[in-house]
């Protein structure tokens, strides 16, 4: 005879099934108990390792019903090592396909700038194996006032082309007046419209809803830091942090990634 187990609980007291999520590296998913946020670094023997933005680390066990993400409850599970370990075999953090083994290129006479040091640092992690196959060198600028004085130093040529990404490239502003000024056929200015390169990263990325508002003629980056809670005397810092949770092209906004896919292709046309 079947045997039945009887379940009299009501239907709309049951819990609703939630999705099981891989708890792949760099997720970044809350800890509803504790209201901790951070992204995944580990996962292994039934528990998953969180790092916050401040470099902050806390383990969990992988439980039915554990995690929020993007505010939707989910189950963490352990993901596939075998699917894990092919993704990164087969693609760059840009999304090209990785030539495994491949050797760096000798650097080209033409170069991409940069505004500053974080640009270079961002663009090196997500397209730093595109560039070094391209033998393509990044260099930073520390601002664009004197750009078009700097493009006729370099003197673009047809075998050394000159690529330019400049924030918060929007008409009428005095980043778009000067990207006008220059005019060799042999550079290309484009930049994209955030203040600064921290806003194209992806706020679900950090765990946060949006970046905030900074007030005109306030420092943009000490506003950001106080308005979330960060450490506002030490932006260099904040940044370290915010740069660890960008571990590919998907922790981007579309509006970079354009951008810098663009000038590669016009420093490394033939």
């Amino acid at each position: 005879m079947r045997q039945y187990s009887a379940d009299l609980t009501p239907p709309w007291k049951k819990p609703k099934p939630v999705p099981e999520v891989p708890a792949e590296p760099g997720l970044v998913v809350e800890e509803p108990g504790t209201g901790f946020c951070g992204a995944v670094i580990r996962c292994e023997a039934g528990t998953v390792t969180l790092e916050d933005r401040f470099g902050k680390h806390r383990v969990f066990p992988l439980e039915p019903r554990g995690f929020l993400l993007e505010g939707r409850v989910v189950t963490l599970v352990k993901p596939s090592g075998a699917a894990g370990d092919s993704v990164r075999r087969t693609r760059t953090a840009s999304g090209s396909v990785a030539v495994p083994g491949a050797r760096a290129r000798v650097a080209r006479a033409g170069r991409i700038y940069v505004e500053g040091r974080h640009d270079a640092e961002l663009v090196e992690k997500v397209w730093g194996d595109d560039l070094r196959i391209e033998g393509v060198v990044v260099e930073y600028l520390e601002g664009v006032d004197d750009l078009p004085s700097i493009v006729a130093d370099f003197a673009p040529g047809p075998d050394a082309r000159l690529g330019v990404l400049v924030d918060h490239l929007l008409p009428g502003t005095k980043e778009w007046r000067i990207a006008q000024a220059v005019t060799s056929e042999h550079a290309l200015v484009v930049g994209h419209p955030y203040i600064d390169i921290w806003e194209a990263v992806k706020p679900s990325s950090l765990g946060i809803e949006a970046w905030p508002r900074v007030p005109h003629g306030q420092d943009w980056k000490t506003g950001v830091c106080k308005a979330l809670g960060w450490p506002s005397e030490n932006t260099g810092a904040v940044w370290q942090a915010i740069l660890k949770r960008v571990s590919s092209y998907k922790d981007l906004e579309p509006e970079l990634l354009g951008r810098v896919e663009e000038l590669i292709d016009f420093v490394t046309a033939p």
